[in-house]
């Protein structure tokens, strides 16, 4: 998560963390909801693990969370006992405060992009740790976006390519 200079100087190390943690647990839960609502849609050929247990699991293993993308797929699908594992990697920037946003679009009439976020989704299989999928999204919010508008966003467009769906 990138800040803006002064709010950066604001927040320590911890706050900063906390942050990461909680966006992250808001977009694991938010794609889940998402996965599972279209999977009842397009008839998925997997069944998702509920995230409540893929974190109670994380928990057991005792891995902190920072360390978890220091983890290869294969381990972490023999701690979660899945087939595959589905990770996402979310960068999320903003440039322009939202006070700064909300003058300029008021002054502008534009209301343009505040913050980004470039989103990667990849799917490895638990034996080898094959990378199966990899699906890249940049996502670019207003004022008023949130995690489940940018969710919906990449969601959308990422569904339209999962591998998961039977063939017609």
């Amino acid at each position: 998560m990138q800040l803006r200079p002064n709010q950066a100087k604001n927040t320590t190390p911890e706050q900063q963390r906390e942050m990461e943690n909680k966006s992250g647990m808001d977009f694991q839960e938010k794609i889940y909801a998402w996965l599972l609502r279209r999977s009842q849609q397009r008839g998925y050929t997997v069944q998702f693990q509920d995230v409540m247990q893929t974190n109670a699991r994380l928990r057991e293993s005792q891995i902190p969370v920072a360390e978890l993308r220091s983890r290869t797929p294969q381990e972490l699908a023999k701690i979660l006992g899945v087939d595959a594992v589905l990770t996402t990697s979310v960068r999320t920037s903003k440039p322009m405060s939202d006070g700064a946003a909300v003058a300029v679009g008021l002054i502008a009439g534009a209301w343009g992009a505040t913050n980004q976020a470039n989103i990667t989704v990849n799917i490895h299989e638990s034996d080898a740790g094959k990378l199966l999928w990899k699906y890249d999204y940049v996502a670019a919010g207003s004022v008023f976006s949130s995690s489940e508008t940018v969710v919906d966003a990449l969601m959308r467009n990422a569904s339209k390519k999962f591998p998961y769906t039977p063939k017609s």
